[in-house]
């Protein structure tokens, strides 16, 4: 007996020292892994991905920017339903256990031992509380050591934390599948819905997916997908967070997705997008864009952006239809008798901003018609719809009247036959118009010729619309802010500008006559008249109204080309403008929107504005980062209303042209629309002043005009620039598409007359002399006058003009003089 006692002592002793070193092996073991932890109090200070949202000044969202598609929201922002569905599917001890549930590692080590042998993955129980320190510190591996780092970690985090900031972190960070990084942003990618008007249903499917959301594709797994759904709607009853009614309700609810376009954007607005979202990496930088959650303000007109890109489309077309050429399919497949026709077409890629145009292949032509096959719809889960529709192409509403063989060749005449065109396999792009019978389509290409059209604010700065091109999908180069063409005879208001503040008047007469200017070499440069014909004795407003080049560049010698330059500078035209005379006549190179924006200046009154895309940005705490307007608000930020008066807004502007000098070059301009080259944008039926612009050989035409409120610039011309036909013109191409656009974009705004200026007076004058006239009707205009320079008055009223054979010219105009394009009109 004394020896089987002696013995359990032994054995009790040996248990207590190999008890005592297995305590200090797994202590040793849990201090090791505690030394190599991550610092979890990194998530005071945690600020996720969060993508950047641009909207419209309207409210409505442009376009996101993100890595990860993330929309963070505090924990007093998220409903309870969303949050029970989260915690009955994944931790329901959550607010009960201190970071790792006991019971729940029990079950796993029961599931584990029984799926021995299975090759199913081991599961690891993990709380919520573990999967933020494994999602924000940890990897995905499948090992005791991580495991136990992420229990140590989580028991930690529970002591640091509060139950609710866990949660929220969780909830924001967790992947649910299609691109969505936390429960706002699979709210919406899912269902189109904020959280707050989720149903039990939809928040218990959103629940169902953090363990595998591929597996649980409400495409691919429908009914595993609802039945997932429907176990988390159990777990929720089971849990007394929801009646059983209301579960069986949620059961019952059908399972809809709409899933939304991975990178949301606004129709019509691509080009005006990108330019905002160069404007917040070259301010913040590509991190900040991408992952700082910033909330940007922009200044487009929805209504209006759409409107301009209607205009701009419609005026291409028509050039392509009248001068362009038929440049051949989109490509080509091959059909075989028997094959599905849909299927060979159904993964060519089409332009998504052109909605009203269609993929089609043709399935059969003759000389009069050709059957097409449209190019089949798919469903949100990407299947191709099994329907197949035809159409017909009728030979009589081809427009081209010539065609490309496709190797880049000149269009080759005569008229293309259909068969010529068109042969089975090609793709190509088809539109249904509306007074066409059913089933018949018309044959359409993106038009060779590009353009751009920018509406602004005069006031502000505010760019309400810009259209960079035809399509966006079909080509990303912005023709409004990238392209650098030359302005030709739409710069001349500026010319006139600098003349009209300093000395000249509207009625001043300069010779339109032939004048020459030969450098040291002994070579003549002898600019002329669009026509070559010559007017003699001309004002100023005649010559800006017929857009006559010898005036303007006799105006130019006579002020001096350093003047001219400074106006240019001052206008925000150029930079750098060579003082060279070609360049008073639009020899330069600048863009639509540096146009447009001097044009505004004058609309505004000679105030300088500087044109913005973007009204404010504020960071994700909603603190105002970047705001364009910086007028002073005295009175603004009273604190209480005491009877004060309103706030008034002071404008610190620069004046950069005398108020009285913009008002007689926009006086100027009516005549331009009224009687000159501008007498298309008459059908607008409303004040508006504007300038042609068309250089050498017609290779940039411009119509830039404005309202009292509103001005816009169109430019139209081949990305390289070459010829565009003979009587091609800027009051022919366009000005029609100006004029579209402001008849939508004013259809319901009243007439509003130029505002005129304190201290101009207006004199009827003679429209041919310039000189005093009495009475009213045809050829008589009322002319602005400032101050002492009205007829009869002691001011300045006549200019000679230069003499026909100036100086030779200096070695340093002796290059360009020769080098600019001249005779633009």
């Amino acid at each position: 007996m004394t020896f089987i006692l002696r013995s359990i002592g032994y054995i009790f002793g040996i248990a207590v020292i190999l008890a005592l070193i297995a305590a200090g092996g797994v202590a040793w073991y849990i201090s090791h892994m505690s030394a190599s932890l991550p610092d979890y109090t990194a998530l005071r200070k945690y600020e996720p991905p969060v993508m950047t949202r641009v909207h419209a000044s309207d409210g409505s969202l442009m376009a996101e920017y993100s890595i990860e598609r993330r929309l963070f929201l505090p924990i007093q922002t998220i409903p309870d339903r969303v949050k029970n569905a989260f915690i009955a599917a994944e931790d329901k001890n959550f607010y009960t256990h201190s970071g790792v549930d006991p019971s729940g590692v029990l079950r796993a080590l029961i599931t584990n031992y029984r799926n021995q042998g299975s090759g199913k993955r081991p599961i690891g129980a993990s709380t919520i509380t573990q999967q933020v320190a494994k999602n924000f510190f940890l990897t995905n591996e499948v090992s005791i050591d991580r495991k136990i780092k992420e229990m140590l970690l989580s028991l930690r985090i529970e002591q640091a934390y509060s139950k609710d900031k866990i949660l929220e972190l969780y909830l924001n960070e967790i992947y649910l599948g299609f691109g969505a990084y936390g429960v706002a942003a699979a709210a919406l990618d899912y269902f189109g819905k904020s959280v707050q008007e989720l149903s039990i249903a939809q928040c218990a499917y959103l629940a169902a997916l953090p363990k595998a959301p591929n597996n649980y594709n409400p495409f691919r797994y429908k009914e595993r997908a609802l039945d997932r759904r429907n176990w988390v709607i159990d777990r929720m009853v089971e849990d007394k967070m929801i009646s059983k009614e209301d579960g069986e309700k949620a059961k019952a609810e059908p399972l809809e997705i709409t899933v939304r376009a991975a990178a949301p954007h606004m129709f019509a607005a691509d080009y005006f997008a990108e330019e905002v979202r160069r404007k917040i990496a070259d301010l913040y930088g590509e991190k900040r864009l991408y992952e700082g959650g910033l909330s940007v303000r922009a200044t487009l007109d929805p209504k209006m952006q759409v409107e301009a890109r209607k205009a701009l489309n419609a005026g291409l077309l028509r050039f392509d239809y009248a001068r362009g050429s038929w440049m051949g399919p989109v490509t080509h497949v091959d059909l075989t008798a028997g094959e599905d026709w849909g299927v060979k077409i159904g993964d060519i890629p089409s332009y998504y901003d052109l909605p009203e145009w269609h993929l089609a292949v043709v399935l059969s032509v003759n000389a009069t018609e050709a059957e097409i096959g449209l190019q089949p719809a798919r469903n949100d889960g990407g299947r191709l719809s099994t329907a197949r529709e035809r159409g017909r192409l009728l030979y009589k509403d081809v427009p081209w009247k010539r065609m490309k063989d496709g190797r880049g060749d000149k269009p080759v005449r005569p008229a293309p036959k259909l068969t010529d065109m068109l042969k089975p396999g090609d793709v190509i792009y088809v539109e249904h118009v509306a007074d066409d019978p059913d089933g018949v389509w018309r044959l359409r290409q993106v038009p060779e010729v590009g353009g751009a059209l920018v509406a602004m604010d005069p006031h502000t700065g505010r760019v309400l619309a810009l259209v960079g091109g035809f399509s966006y999908a079909q080509s990303e180069f912005n023709r409004a802010t990238q392209a650098y063409r030359q302005p030709g005879s739409s710069f001349k208001p500026i010319v006139y500008s600098a003349a009209l503040d300093n000395g000249y008047t509207p009625s001043s007469i300069v010779m339109d006559a032939p004048i020459s200017f030969t450098d040291a070499n002994g070579k003549v440069w002898a600019p002329k008249n669009d026509g070559g014909k010559v007017a003699g004795p001309s004002t100023l407003r005649q010559a800006l109204e017929h857009s006559r080049n010898l005036v303007t560049i006799r105006l130019a010698n006579e002020m001096g080309m350093p003047l001219v330059v400074e106006y240019a500078k001052r206008f925000g035209i150029y930079d750098d403008l060579p003082p060279y005379l070609p360049m008073a006549i639009g020899a330069g190179e600048t863009t639509v929107l540096r146009m447009t924006t001097a044009y505004a200046i004058i609309a505004n009154g000679g105030k300088k504005i500087v044109p913005t895309l973007i009204d404010r940005i504020q960071d994700r705490y909603g603190n105002t980062i970047y705001k364009h307007d910086d007028r002073i608000c005295e009175g603004c930020v009273a604190e209480n209303w005491s009877n004060q008066a309103e706030p008034t807004l002071i404008d610190n502007a620069e004046q950069i042209l005398d108020p009285m000098t913009a008002y007689q070059i926009t006086s100027m301009m009516e005549g331009v629309v009224k009687y000159g080259t501008g007498r298309r944008a008459l059908a607008i039926g409303k004040p508006i002043a504007g300038k042609t612009g068309t250089t050498n050989d017609s290779k940039d035409v411009w119509f830039i005009g404005f309202s009292p409120d509103l001005v816009a610039g169109v430019f139209v011309g081949y990305d390289q620039p070459r010829p565009m036909g003979k009587g091609v013109a800027g009051g022919v191409v366009a000005a029609p598409i100006f004029t579209d656009f402001m008849e939508d974009a004013l259809a319901d705004k009243p007439p509003v007359d130029f505002r005129v200026p304190d201290g101009i007076k207006l004199v009827p004058v003679n429209h041919l002399t310039g000189q005093p006239a009495s009475g009213s009707g045809a050829g008589i205009v009322i002319e602005a006058f400032k101050p002492g320079t009205a007829p009869g008055e002691s001011g300045f009223s006549f200019a000679a003009g230069a003499s026909a054979q100036p100086d030779k010219a200096t070695a340093e105009q002796e290059k360009a003089v020769y080098s600019g394009t001249g005779g633009l009109y």
